[in-house]
């Protein structure tokens, strides 16, 4: 029989390698796009009292995390200490259960170009 102690690190907690919390994979099913900046809001089904017995503990800690604020994956990653790859699994397996949904950022590309931000400001001054 293995000691328990031996899979238990004072300093460093319990020893669980990242890929055994998203089953070895790398991505979600569905193959969300989530960027790092991306903001998690749990979704109402989150309230539900029976989810948190689907889920692993990861999944509960990042809704929880979610339901005072939206949080960005990054933030996520941090405040669990986890890896931000691992995260990304995790929340596209939430989006997948419709427990969570991610707004993502605008791209570059689709913001206004700031002079013509600049020629309606001064426009609008001449009128």
């Amino acid at each position: 029989m293995t000691d328990p102690a031996h899979w238990f690190d004072d300093d460093a907690g319990p020893v669980v390698r990242p890929y055994a919390m998203t089953r070895g994979r790398t991505s979600s099913a569905s193959r969300h796009r989530l960027d790092l900046i991306a903001l998690v809001v749990p979704e109402p089904a989150a309230d539900d009292p029976g989810r948190d017995q689907r889920l692993s503990p990861e999944h509960v800690d990042i809704v929880e995390r979610c339901g005072d604020a939206p949080q960005s994956i990054a933030e996520l990653a941090a405040g669990l200490d986890l890896p931000v790859g691992v995260v990304r699994v995790l929340v596209g397996d939430l989006v997948d259960d419709e427990l969570v949904h991610v707004t993502q950022p605008v791209p570059p590309a689709e913001l206004p170009d700031v002079s013509i931000l600049r020629e309606v400001i001064n426009g609008l001054r001449a009128l």
